[in-house]
């Protein structure tokens, strides 16, 4: 069961090359914003954590 909606990351820029994430019940989903029918990377909520660690957010 999904707790959220898609939401545009703060990063993207104006040439629509964007992602949009939305939380789930064992972490987070990603997709590519231009194709809502693309494959969604689903990341746990410890891989998740750490990739904005490493991304300096």
């Amino acid at each position: 069961m999904l707790t959220h909606t898609w939401r545009k990351s703060s990063r993207s820029g104006p040439n629509g090359a964007c992602v949009e994430a939305r939380l789930a019940d064992e972490g987070v989903e990603i997709r590519d914003t231009k194709l809502t029918v693309s494959p969604i990377l689903r990341a746990g909520r410890a891989d998740w954590a750490s990739l904005l660690r490493t991304s300096g957010r």
